[in-house]
């Protein structure tokens, strides 16, 4: 008999998402803790006075995270993820350590490099993937997303004040100790990984990178985090100088205006999202984000020479992101075959990590040949395309768990691939040891009688 299995997370489920997603915090605090200071700061350092250098500094690790995110990924399939984890943080820590210890833009430009070569999204996510059912994967995959918009929001407020108080070389110290800190998360509060990562009713599929590369609703949200980080690295080689240019407000004192709209913002972005939650407009949620951050740029681009046009195109910048940050790692979970899930987050990932250093670049590039207008003509360029290409895209409805009897199994991935094979079957777990098979479906489109007739058990629910 068929029967609905219970919609709430268990205490490991809830602890995983709660450790996971600090420790994505405290690795994500470490590497935005310098953008409020650090275009304002490079001017002291030797060769600071280059724009485009200082661009690169701020975007040099994404470009090592961009290529090692996949090859980490790949590592903590073979090696298990917390081995990959801890191995990612001790890097993170030393390249951290390094650009503490520069006095010109070179040195820190090499000590960012090797924070980036820590590259463990990927099996952080894996492992949250491991330790979650997949009724409950998409939240914590969103809590994990959610804690980068607040670490983002964290650090441009604290970044100002910590500047004063101990310098960059300070900060740069801090974002170490805090890499190490989350080796003491991972050992010592993540739950233990599984015995086994892999269902053997699943097939494995040699070929799941090109079906990943091959689905357009994915490379529609790995251009979408691709710009989202672009654009948030390019306005950051911009908003710190002009709030100290145009608004005359010493950057000790930035953490006014981001505390404020930090406040304001994280107050506004939770009844959209829960609206389109329980609205099922999703979709409305995301293009109306977009549409806002696009408007952001626009402003930022005609009216970014006074206080209070900077403080308004940094709450609706703050609105925006936060949104589009917790929803975009979750409709990349919901979206990617379920066999390919894995890859589909490492490439995900890497996409995000190349958009760190492209945006950095682009806008320190920008700054020193064109000025403030120019980068904020990237940003409408590149939202706006981002807009046009994210309009077409399908969004999943919300899923649900069900379990049905199993009488006999002679063939435990062929009846999966049948199962998953029904109109409205997501995903589906065989168990034959207990005599139960799991199926993650799609509410409105599961006919259950479909299901009963394929496992035999006969009659109608």
């Amino acid at each position: 008999m068929a029967s609905q299995l219970p919609e709430r997370m268990s205490a490991l489920e809830l602890r995983a998402s709660a450790s996971l997603a600090t420790l994505f915090a405290l690795r994500m605090l470490g590497l935005f803790l310098i953008l409020p200071v650090f275009a304002v700061h490079a001017q002291r350092l030797e060769g600071g006075g280059n724009h485009l250098l200082v661009g690169i500094a701020l975007g040099a690790y994404g470009l090592t995270q961009g290529i090692l995110q996949i090859p980490f990924g790949m590592a903590a399939d073979r090696y298990g993820r917390k081995r990959v984890i801890v191995f990612g943080l001790v890097l993170f820590a030393i390249g951290s350590f390094v650009a503490a210890a520069a006095d010109d833009i070179y040195l820190t430009i090499a000590g960012r490099s090797i924070q980036g070569t820590g590259a463990i999204a990927a099996a952080v996510m894996a492992l949250a993937a491991d330790l979650t059912r997949e009724q409950h994967r998409t939240k914590a995959m969103a809590a994990i997303g959610s804690s980068i918009g607040l670490t983002f929001a964290l650090s441009l407020t604290a970044a100002p004040a910590l500047y004063r108080a101990i310098g960059m070389g300070g900060i740069f110290a801090l974002t170490g100790v805090l890499a190490l800190a989350g080796i003491w998360v991972t050992l010592g509060v993540v739950p233990a990984e599984p015995a086994e990562h892999l269902d053997l009713s699943r097939r494995v599929e040699p070929a799941s990178l090109g079906s990943v590369l091959r689905n357009v609703d994915l490379l529609r949200l790995n251009f979408g985090i691709f710009a989202l980080h672009s654009m948030q690295m390019a306005i950051f080689v911009v908003i710190p100088l002009a709030l100290v240019k145009h608004a005359a407000l010493p950057v000790g004192e930035h953490w006014q205006v981001y505390l404020a709209v930090v406040l304001v913002s994280f107050a506004l972005m939770m009844p959209p999202i829960l609206w389109g939650e329980r609205r099922g407009k999703g979709k409305m949620v995301f293009m109306g984000s977009i549409a806002l951050m696009l408007a952001v740029q626009v402003a930022g681009f005609v009216f970014h020479h006074s206080l209070a046009s900077l403080v308004s195109m940094l709450l609706g910048f703050f609105l925006a992101f936060n949104i589009l940050e917790a929803m975009l790692p979750s409709l990349t979970t919901r979206i990617a075959p379920p066999s390919a899930r894995g890859t589909a987050i490492g490439v995900f990932n890497t996409t995000q990590a190349l958009g760190l250093f492209a945006g950095g670049a682009a806008g320190g590039a920008l700054m020193q040949n064109y000025g403030e207008g120019a980068v904020f003509v990237f940003g409408i360029a590149l939202i706006a395309l981002w807009l046009l290409i994210a309009a077409p895209m399908r969004v999943p409805g919300q899923v649900r768990s069900r379990s049905f009897e199993l009488k006999r199994v002679a063939d435990a991935v062929a009846l999966r691939d049948q199962l998953v094979g029904l109109k409205g079957v997501r995903d589906a777990v065989i168990s034959p040891e207990r005599g139960v098979a799991t199926l993650t479906v799609y509410p409105d489109k599961f006919d259950e009688n479909e299901v009963r007739r394929l496992l035999g058990l006969g009659g109608e629910a």
